[in-house]
């Protein structure tokens, strides 16, 4: 089951390049643009096949793809009888139409799968008192109790020690009938750390009381049993759907921002053996995406737990490249935006000067500052993939 969540990731992956490179053919078909190549993966090639003036294939490292759009920049090499249809003689409105279909195919991909998770196994909800999981352990930070994990030195949580199970259903807590989640967890954070408490609940289909002395993870306010609930999906209409793809996109984006924003500090917490607990364990590559899908399809869980996240990280991978790429640094498609805008920026000037168009910018004078932030790219991501395969983050219950 771990290798078929691992396969599912890879196509999924594969599935999203191929889009993003359709954007960009798609578009350069539609504004008259000669497209030559159309690709997925790099290296030799394995498989290819010609139609019209555009070749199709498939190439044997599935690292990506390419789409080959003649004349792209002031460097390219150009047949005369291509130029007018090459790339770089269009409208800008147009080079910038086709830079950013790339990205639009990542957003789409993301909103049809969140729709599509709403409309038909549901949006999930946790309001209810019947457990889903009972923590091992007593987290020693906050950072640990969000990642879930357990080391051999944590003390039991109150909840293993009380003998609660995952499937019980609580009725009351310290004497008072609670009959859903949010009442649960108020009651829990109001009690004292170090408070004795009853808990009854519905177990094995007899209501039983267990006692618990409630415990504290430092940096958290109230008192902390070790308890989640189950969760419930229910099926969305329509608009319910569209409007929870709407909100869940925006999180995306905002955790995807403060990821990008937290890698200098991650870096080096990357191989420290208490990684899970840092900010190393907030990042990471597609190796451990692929790891974390992969833990998912064979976990102990119902199958609507595991499309919903399989999903949800598919899009949200989708998401995260989709903003990544528009970002305005070359070679990203958002750093190629950039020079256009500032090739008609520099054009206004020169019309307000009453000076003729300087025309395209010289990307030969640029090649260094994009080959120097490729470089660190590279270095990031092969950073963050060393770190998933040789100090992965294991999450524990």
């Amino acid at each position: 089951m771990d290798l078929l969540g691992w396969v599912i990731f890879i196509v999924a992956l594969l599935f999203s390049v191929m889009l993003h490179e359709t954007g960009h053919f798609v578009t350069a078909k539609k504004f008259g643009m000669k497209v030559t190549r159309y690709f997925v993966g790099f290296g030799p090639t394995i498989w290819s096949t010609g139609r019209g003036e555009t070749e199709y294939g498939i190439k044997a490292l599935p690292l990506g793809g390419f789409v080959k759009i003649v004349g792209m920049t002031s460097m390219d090499e150009v047949n005369p009888a291509d130029e007018p249809r090459s790339f770089r003689r269009h409208p800008a409105w147009q080079r910038i139409v086709v830079l950013c279909a790339g990205s639009f195919m990542h957003f789409l991909l993301a909103f049809v799968l969140i729709f599509g998770l709403a409309l038909g196994i549901g949006i999930s909800s946790d309001n209810t008192t019947q457990l889903g999981t009972v923590s091992s352990c007593v987290a020693p930070s906050v950072t640990a109790l969000n990642n879930g994990t357990c080391a051999p030195s944590d003390k039991p949580s109150p909840a293993k020690l009380a003998g609660l199970r995952p499937g019980d259903q609580v009725i009351a807590f310290d004497g008072k009938p609670v009959s859903n989640w949010t009442q649960l967890g108020n009651a829990i954070r109001r009690t004292p750390p170090g408070s004795h408490v009853t808990i009854t609940v519905r177990q094995d289909g007899k209501t039983v009381t267990r006692q618990a002395t409630l415990a504290a993870v430092p940096g958290r306010s109230g008192a902390y049993l070790g308890i989640a609930p189950t969760i419930v999906f229910t099926p969305a209409n329509p608009v319910r759907a569209a409007e929870y793809a709407g909100t869940a996109f925006g999180q995306v984006i905002g955790g995807s921002v403060k990821a990008v924003a937290a890698l200098p500090a991650a870096l080096p917490q990357l191989f420290s053996k208490n990684r899970a607990n840092t900010a190393g364990g907030q990042v990471s590559s597609v190796v451990g995406a692929a790891e974390a899908t992969g833990a998912a399809v064979a976990a102990n869980v119902g199958w609507q737990y595991k499309v919903s996240f399989v999903l949800l990280l598919i899009a949200s991978l989708n998401i995260f490249v989709g903003v990544f790429n528009m970002l305005p640094l070359l070679p990203l498609d958002g750093g190629h935006v950039a020079v256009i805008v500032w090739e008609r920026i520099r054009a206004w000037f020169a019309r307000l000067r009453g000076r003729p168009d300087p025309g395209l910018v010289d990307m030969a004078k640029l090649l260094p500052v994009s080959f120097s932030i490729f470089m660190i790219l590279m270095f990031f991501g092969v950073l963050l993939i060393l770190a998933d395969i040789v100090n992965p983050v294991n999450i524990a219950g």
